[in-house]
């Protein structure tokens, strides 16, 4: 537009400078600016001009181009006197929205190093308290099992050490055994060798043995509790069968294992009634000590785990209390906890996008009240907003502004 003014007849362009002169310094302004933001620099430098002067710049652009250029319209305006103050009262606007705009970002800018400090330190902890939980797994899991097999009251050191002695009796009997065993199973198998195979078949099977035997006296136990002279019997029975059981193969094995040092140390011959005695007596000693220190205690609730069973009466008030409380859903807790979480998030973000949204708003309603005071002598918007539901709906504000809406016709 304005290289056209250079083809004017001379006559006529010096009124033609004189007219355009609001405007002529106007492009010199943009282009300066324009040189300004796209000067090479840092990276950082070039991020803050972007960030912190561009929507500025542009506000003083536009706000310049509508003050220049509601100079050539103030001698057919009809409310001169208002017109005047509504500009200077926009231009005062457009200073605050501004300002408001450095602040906004500003703040913007530290909510959302804040964000990301907290998200990362959310994710620190997220992942130690998974390492702890995953450390502490097994011990909470074995709680969990306690709970559901248990009740309060349980010996758990007796139980402890029945469990500990029998897996250390099984060790034992298997390490006497393993050689009989192994002769046995090459003669069966011609001549292959099965250690490999015979020594964890061998330690479980001697491991249940121990823990029936153990098992067997417990029963017997019972019965004299409750005199049932029939049962007292039947278990006397089988207890001496368990007895014999042991002693032949087991127990007489571990004598004969020692009984070349027995030998040495005495000179003695031992014989297989003197052998077979002393086992004997080896496995009452045995059960007898083991069974008065913790056996009676461990015993129980060896049995209640096994049978999956409670170990206490069920006539105890304390169990009925616990079978008549409801148990809550597992999966209640944790749905309502994501609740709260996304009901959280979705409120955060809302208000994060307020602190990106209104400052760029700020400057943006400033330079349309510009447009709006050139071209209809009043602002639309009263700034600053402070939330984004201050900001005025497009049909309201042509309601304000008293222009009908189009009719559609056919």
């Amino acid at each position: 537009m304005f290289e056209l003014i250079h083809r004017i007849p001379d006559p006529w362009r010096q009124l033609t400078d004189v007219l355009i002169a609001p405007l002529a310094w106007i492009p010199v302004m943009q282009h300066t600016l324009w040189d300004f933001f796209f000067a090479p620099g840092p990276w950082w430098l070039l991020t803050g001009k972007y960030i912190f002067l561009v929507f500025p710049a542009l506000l003083a652009v536009a706000a310049v181009w509508c003050t220049q250029l509601s100079l050539y319209t103030l001698p057919f305006r009809s409310a001169r006197v208002q017109f005047i103050p509504t500009m200077m009262l926009t231009w005062w606007d457009a200073a605050r929205a501004v300002w408001i705009y450095w602040v906004g970002m500003f703040r913007f800018v530290g909510v959302a190093l804040g964000w990301a400090v907290t998200f990362s330190t959310f994710v620190v902890k997220l992942v130690l308290e998974v390492f702890r939980q995953v450390v502490l797994m097994p011990f909470t899991m074995t709680g969990r099992m306690t709970q559901t097999y248990f009740r309060p009251g349980v010996p758990w050191v007796a139980f402890v050490m029945l469990v500990f002695w029998c897996a250390l009796e099984a060790a034992i009997f298997s390490y006497t055994l393993m050689p009989t065993v192994t002769e046995l199973l090459t003669d069966l198998v011609g001549g292959e060798s099965t250690a490999h195979y015979t020594t964890p078949i061998l330690y479980c099977f001697l491991l249940l043995l121990v823990m029936g035997s153990f098992a067997c006296v417990q029963s017997l136990m019972d019965a004299l509790k409750k005199k049932d002279f029939k049962s007292i019997i039947q278990m006397v029975i089988v207890e001496l069968f368990v007895m014999f059981f042991e002693v032949m193969f087991l127990y007489r094995e571990l004598i004969d294992a020692l009984t070349p040092w027995i030998s040495q140390q005495t000179g003695m011959k031992m014989g297989l009634t003197f052998t077979l005695a002393l086992s004997a007596f080896g496995w009452i000693g045995i059960r007898g000590m083991t069974w008065f220190l913790f056996g009676q205690y461990g015993t129980p609730p060896m049995l209640a785990f096994i049978s999956r069973q409670p170990i206490v009466d069920e006539d105890d008030p304390r169990l009925a209390a616990a079978a008549a409380k409801p148990a809550p859903a597992w999966w209640r807790q944790p749905v309502e906890e994501l609740k709260k979480e996304i009901d959280w998030l979705h409120a955060k973000s809302e208000e994060l996008l307020d602190y990106l949204v209104l400052p760029v708003l700020q400057i943006a309603a400033a330079a349309l009240n510009f447009g709006m005071v050139l071209v209809a002598s009043r602002q639309v918007f009263s700034l600053p907003f402070k939330e984004g539901k201050e900001i005025t709906q497009t049909w309201d504000i042509l309601q304000t502004l008293h222009l009908p809406r189009k009719q559609a016709t056919l």
